[in-house]
């Protein structure tokens, strides 16, 4: 077979993500707080962008500026297209040259009527007066050390205690490993051990759960008998609320068993607890809806948000001054488009949300007319057929978005939920049986909980054909215990 070398010419097209779409895609899925930071930064890096209080100012200016940059780029076309041989003469420069000479940034610190006035480094707050955090568990215990008085190799023994009890309060290492570790006698480590124990809150250092609950006990004065045989003797059949079984070890009735509980109950099983974790994060609703009568009416949350507008200043370096450098010409030109495609990314990105909204409200109006019980099933195929997006566009916007409803406050993602079929055929949502379960555990004798399979058998009498699988999954889902450990005695 021969060999050859030809030329072909083939046609073929293929779909690129540009930088400006890959952007606007990005922002769909920001909540309100990200977006804000992505503008603010957008404020520091792009000059051209500047922060408006005026909503019509910002469209005004960004069409305006949409104009300047067109007719920018047609009247570059052309005099590209024309001869640049002609020699010019020796003269004055011009108005316009010399406005390109300018070092913008010297002007706009000199004259700060022309924009916001930089604010210098000394002024602004030092971080240790703006930034604040919660105290650990570790920092807690190390503050009380310092407050005791322990000898030098019993303090260093405490440190070394410190440093290996976790978030939830309990002691990781035996005081032989300890003592191995820190090259101190065992003896010394048990003894500063039990003054760490001494320490608030109240059961830390603990090396199990036992331990822990006899040293609250003992800290709290607790001189019940029965009580200090159970935190002895008893906790794991008091984990698993073995009233029963513990009542005929301890030769007690169960009403009494179920008194001691009782009084256990208010003891902490996780000192740590109040140090552990992040602080609360409040969530502030992206959508706003309201009932005005028969209908409901989308308010969008811009508050923090800032205007955008596109700087005068730069406006008319492209629109009237025709003599700049070519390279400050295209630096400014790039800014534009950059800062034009943000505003405009922003304004689609705040109408998708309004459509899908609206969409959610078409689907779901017995909710908000009703409440949960009456969540239909709906997934992310029947909002962009009824909005003519992508499913990919309707799952960006619902992710980390919450409306404000007259039910509540709720993720987007909420309304869409899974079909749970009825014996007479029609579908109900996953969140309407969450919801129906938690009320059937609510309304229960607490000394005679229901077991899953029960709820399973009550929400068949009511249609909804469930296995008791899904009631166990949900129950879960909800952190909801088991009949077992919710049953209660006495």
């Amino acid at each position: 077979m021969a060999l050859e070398i030809k030329q072909e010419l083939r046609l073929s097209q293929q779909l690129v993500m540009t930088p400006q779409l890959q952007q606007a895609i990005k922002l769909l899925q920001l909540s309100r707080l990200e977006l804000a930071g992505v503008v603010e930064q957008e404020l520091q890096e792009n000059p051209v962008l500047e922060e408006t209080q005026d909503v019509e100012e910002e469209r005004d200016t960004a069409q305006a500026a949409e104009r300047v940059l067109n007719e920018t780029e047609q009247s570059e076309t052309a005099a590209a297209n024309q001869s640049a041989d002609a020699m010019s003469s020796e003269r004055e420069p011009t108005d316009a040259e010399k406005i390109a000479d300018v070092d913008w940034q010297n002007y706009m610190e000199a004259y700060p009527q022309t924009g916001m006035a930089p604010v210098r480094d000394d002024d602004r707050p030092s971080l240790e007066n703006t930034l604040t955090r919660r105290t650990t568990l570790a920092e807690h215990l190390a503050w009380q050390l310092q407050l005791a008085r322990f000898g030098p190799e019993e303090a260093a023994a405490a440190r070394w205690i410190i440093g290996n009890v976790d978030e939830d309060g309990y002691l990781q290492a035996s005081v032989e490993e300890i003592s191995a570790q820190a090259g101190i006698d065992a003896a010394l480590v048990e003894k500063a051990l039990v003054r760490v124990q001494g320490f608030e809150p109240a059961g830390v250092g603990a090396r199990d759960l036992r331990e822990c609950l006899l040293i609250q006990a003992r800290l709290r004065g607790i001189r019940d008998p029965l009580v200090l045989r159970i935190l002895d003797q008893h906790v794991d059949a008091l984990t698993r609320r073995d009233f029963r079984g513990m009542a005929r070890a301890l030769g007690v009735s169960v009403e009494e068993v179920s008194a001691a509980a009782h009084e256990i109950g208010h003891l902490e099983p996780k000192p740590g607890r109040s140090f552990g974790g992040e602080d609360a994060v409040y969530i502030v609703p992206d959508i706003y809806v309201y009932k005005i009568g028969d209908d409901f009416h989308i308010q969008l949350n811009e508050d923090g948000l800032p205007k955008l507008r596109i700087s005068n200043l730069y406006r008319e370096v492209l629109a009237k001054n025709k003599s700049a450098s070519k390279e400050t010409r295209e630096y400014v030109q790039d800014k534009v488009r950059s800062a034009l495609w943000l505003i405009k990314s922003i304004h689609q990105r705040q109408r998708t949300i309004y459509k899908v909204m609206q969409s959610i409200i078409r689907h779901q109006r017995d909710f908000f007319e009703r409440g949960i019980a009456y969540l239909k099933p709906l997934n992310l195929r029947d909002v962009a057929e009824d909005i003519e997006m992508h499913e990919s566009t309707v799952s960006r916007v619902t992710t980390n978005k919450y409306v404000h409803t007259n039910q509540g406050i709720f993720e987007l993602k909420f309304f869409f939920n899974s079909s749970i079929n009825r014996t007479d055929g029609e579908a109900i949502a996953s969140e309407s049986v969450k919801e129906k379960i938690r009320k059937i555990i609510a309304a229960e004798d607490p000394r005679r909980p229901l077991s899953d399979q029960r709820i399973a058998e009550m929400l068949k009498v009511g249609q909804i054909d469930i296995a008791r699988r899904t009631v166990t999954k949900y129950r879960e889902a909800m952190n909801i215990l088991s009949s077992t450990k919710r049953r209660q005695v006495g």
